[in-house]
């Protein structure tokens, strides 16, 4: 998996290093917890909470205006995150044109190409499958986020990678930006840096567990 973002990566941001080292190791302490938390539902446990937060990101998604046409970002599931891939098929069916991220080149922003339950995957960084390079790149206009972690900010604990802050700080206009989660790996905070930037809302298997208050109000519409 991704390793920690390299403390050189926090020097133009005037964050002092040792600061920056002592919330790099909380955070591999807590990524290896979290992690094992989500091990612990076991396959059941897991199906059972990839349906419900998929029955409430169906509601979330209606509310904020995702018609036929919006460009979705989801994800494909990796060492236990919630599996939505059934969610996706739907969102397909239903007219919304499906995308899932790519590292395409390392230490930069994610590129998305299109998805649809017929695509042939390859295999892309760490192994996880994407759609070929010859798929249409596309810019989301909503983004699905896995979260290891969150807090009730919005800011999200992933694997380290850095890849969907640099992302977001790069897109204007900004897409809607869902972090999907568990409940129980709420963290009173995960001290964001200069780099961290909060996503919209978090949502869990128990419905919309946090919203930011600046959050755009929903994705551009399509008639």
């Amino acid at each position: 998996m991704a390793a920690e973002v390299d403390p050189a990566y926090f020097d133009p941001l005037g964050v002092d290093p040792e600061q920056a080292h002592d919330v790099a190791r909380w955070r591999r302490a807590e990524r290896a917890r979290l992690a094992g938390l989500r091990e612990g539902l076991g396959q059941a446990g897991r199906a059972q909470v990839s349906g419900r937060i998929a029955g409430h990101l169906g509601r979330v998604l209606g509310d904020r205006g995702v018609v036929p046409g919006c460009v979705l970002s989801g994800y494909w599931p990796i060492n236990g995150e919630p599996d939505l891939r059934p969610a996706l098929a739907d969102l397909h069916r239903a007219g919304v044109t499906v995308a899932l991220p790519v590292v395409e080149t390392r230490a930069a922003p994610l590129v998305f190409r299109r998805w649809t339950p017929e695509t042939k995957l390859v295999r892309g960084d760490w192994n996880i499958p994407v759609p070929p390079p010859e798929a249409d790149e596309l810019t989301p206009e909503v983004m699905l986020a896995p979260c290891l972690g969150w807090d009730g900010a919005c800011f999200r604990l992933g694997w380290g990678g850095g890849y969907f802050d640099r992302t977001l700080a790069a897109p204007v206009p900004r897409p809607l930006t869902i972090g999907i989660a568990l409940s129980a790996a709420c963290l009173p905070t995960i001290f964001p840096q200069p780099h961290d930037i909060p996503l919209d809302l978090i949502l869990t298997e128990d419905g919309v567990a946090a919203t930011r208050p600046e959050a755009r109000p929903e994705p551009r519409t399509h008639r």
